[in-house]
């Protein structure tokens, strides 16, 4: 009899969110496996690090964490491979993932090489853009409104297309896409309908007017915004929830 692959999601940074399944799952597996820089710790290991048991056999994936392209496929070729390794011998083991495996997560890859061979199960996590507009104390959406990810590498006439479509709208992995991203929204008309949210639930964690954001951003953050008729609510950041902006008309 095989192990079962768990995806376990452990939340946006904050220990305390964790659901109560992926608490009992990552307490009673005898191996946890997570990606991890080649620079420094496992944001996702550092999450639970609090709720682990001791004595669990790890497997840090080490995943580099730069720019330019690296040989991806070999490193999640081989993680599965060491993994099935475990599930071949009759151990779960449980894979953790920050914020939700299937939400921009890296536990897909190696849902994809394994599940069609292993018992699988997935443990949905609290996702950052969620997590975020708690912190915001701002809703993402209302009513009919539609809700847009947006990833932030993508060019510029992709986000405008993408916010034309969607009243709501989180801008993800901004890094140092962050200075274009806010100058593209700044010439929309969208600076004051945008908040900025960076490594949210952590102690270290930044809310404010996207006005007010500048310098660099970290991978860890984002920019929440609203461009629908709801009534205004403002949230902590003083960013407002209705600011019914108009785009080109070619957009829409």
């Amino acid at each position: 009899m095989t192990g079962t692959l768990y995806g376990l999601g452990v939340g946006p940074g904050d220990p305390e969110l964790i659901t109560l399944k992926a608490l009992r799952i990552l307490q009673s597996a005898p191996v946890i496996a997570y990606p991890a820089p080649d620079t420094g710790p496992s944001f996702a290991r550092a999450i639970v690090d609090g709720h682990l048991p001791g004595g669990q056999e790890e497997i840090a994936i080490v995943i580099p964490m730069r720019v330019e392209r690296f040989p991806g496929q070999a490193i999640y070729d081989a993680a599965a491979e060491t993994i099935a390794a475990r599930l071949e011998a009759g151990q779960d083991v449980a894979v953790l993932c920050e914020g939700d495996p299937f939400f921009y997560g890296s536990f897909m890859y190696l849902f994809e090489r394994l599940a069609g061979r292993y018992p699988a199960e997935i443990v949905p996590g609290i996702a950052s853009v969620t997590a975020a507009a708690a912190a915001l104390g701002r809703p993402l959406a209302a009513r009919n409104d539609v809700l847009t990810i947006i990833p932030g590498p993508l060019d510029d006439a992709a986000i405008v297309a993408r916010i034309a479509g969607a009243e709501g709208f989180a801008i993800m992995k901004l890094g140092r896409h962050f200075a274009r991203v806010r100058a593209l929204l700044e010439s929309l008309g969208l600076t004051e309908a945008c908040a900025y949210c960076e490594r949210v639930s952590l102690p270290e964690q930044r809310i404010l007017p996207l006005a007010a954001a500048g310098g660099e951003a970290p991978y860890f953050s984002m920019i929440l915004g609203y461009r629908g008729a709801e009534a205004a609510i403002r949230g902590r950041s003083g960013a407002s929830l209705s600011v019914a902006v108009p785009l080109p008309e070619s957009l829409a």
